[in-house]
């Protein structure tokens, strides 16, 4: 119990018991309690910075710890004490579901010759559309099953684009491709990247890349660290919008607009410390890569 809550029992109960043996019972220092006692007739201080913590933390989904929410609050309110923050969100009971995600493999054998791994764990790209890495990942809820694919732009993290189909066909793959190719300029040549699986093996695919003029690269087997930047994606979306949420009642389609919805504010309001607390779209606008 919070400080606060253990005031409320102790006035509860002291009609009853000396004050002393409430102290006692529930490890309360004296000035503790008449500090709770004092702060809950004179107000709450903090009531409109507590309503703004609230709001951006059911905003992101219970996905935002008090360090995004604290980077967040700066923007509006100025200089505020994390501890402030931390405390509040103890007081309101506010945590972020933490969940450990299985991971799905699509690898089918050697379809066809793999190529070599030219990215070898590095996933820093000076400008977009350099260093693009794609997985597919499964979501089982009991209306079904669903498959994304996405392409994660490994300069700042960015989904630049995806697909969301019933099962992980060829087409799933080679639509998302599509996409990301009609985005590039024409100068653009960038580096796609994927583990080995079977989609990215298929003829249609490498047919695609080639006329493109990209590059493929590929993790060795059975290596996930190889292509972690596209596994960071994935486990943020599935421990911020998936695990530890009730699906029972949830369509397909309902589904399918809440994931979609979540990768809209993955680009657009999703802060991240590497870009200096700031979402993709954001952090693109401050290098003036994109219009305001």
């Amino acid at each position: 119990m919070t400080n606060n809550e253990k005031a409320q029992v102790i006035d509860a109960l002291r009609k009853k018991y000396e004050l002393y043996e409430l102290l006692g019972q529930l490890k309360l220092s004296r000035s503790s309690y008449y500090y709770a006692i004092n702060h809950r007739h004179n107000g709450d201080k903090y009531g409109d910075l507590r309503e703004k913590v609230i709001d951006i933390f059911n905003e992101s989904n219970a996905a935002y710890g008090y360090r995004r929410i604290h980077a967040e609050i700066r923007k509006t309110y100025g200089k505020v004490s994390e501890k402030i923050i931390r405390c509040i969100m103890r007081d309101e009971k506010l945590k972020v579901i933490c969940v450990r995600m299985r991971r799905y493999s699509s690898y089918e054998g050697e379809i066809t010759p793999a190529v070599p791994n030219l990215v070898d764990r590095n996933f820093h790209a000076e400008a977009p559309n350099q260093l693009i890495v794609t997985d597919i990942t499964e979501f089982h809820i009991p209306s079904g099953k669903e498959y994304l694919s996405p392409a994660i732009d490994c300069f700042d993290g960015m989904p630049v684009a995806w697909t969301i189909g019933r099962s992980p066909t060829a087409e799933l793959t080679n639509t998302m491709l599509d996409s990301v190719i009609s985005q590039l300029k024409p100068w653009e040549r960038p580096i796609i990247h994927s583990d080995r699986g079977s989609h990215y093996r298929w003829p249609d695919w490498i047919k695609k890349i080639e006329e493109a003029g990209l590059t493929r690269s590929m993790s060795k087997k059975g290596c996930c660290a190889d292509n972690s930047a596209c596994e960071g994606f994935f486990g943020h979306l599935k421990t911020e919008m998936f695990y530890g949420r009730q699906w029972d009642d949830v369509s397909l389609e309902e589904f399918i607009k809440k994931v979609k919805k979540y990768i809209i504010w993955y680009r657009e309001k999703r802060i991240k410390e590497t870009l200096g607390y700031m979402s993709p779209i954001e952090y693109r606008r401050s290098k003036g890569l994109i219009g305001l």
